[in-house]
């Protein structure tokens, strides 16, 4: 068999993922996105401690206004009603 031209191969990949069982095309999914994510596990964690200490570091300054939960929430129900 000659080998498939990349877009080609491309298409075959996606009808043969498209065949799966939703539990093994989110189990796919799940890998090719870790195959893109050149951070480890740690290196990840540091980077959510940072944004989580900048965000705090906003609020505290005055810069960000932090939403109360109550609101966000109805914020979010409204949204999910409206799909």
């Amino acid at each position: 068999m000659y080998p498939l031209p990349m877009a080609n191969a491309v298409e075959k990949l996606t009808q043969d993922a498209l065949s799966l069982s939703a539990e093994d095309r989110a189990e796919l999914a799940d890998r090719l996105v870790e195959s893109l994510d050149p951070l480890t596990d740690e290196e990840i964690r540091q980077a959510w401690g940072a944004e989580a200490l900048r965000r705090r570091d906003e609020v505290r300054s005055g810069l960000v206004q932090a939403i109360p939960e109550e609101i966000v929430a109805e914020r979010v129900r409204s949204l999910i009603r409206m799909t």
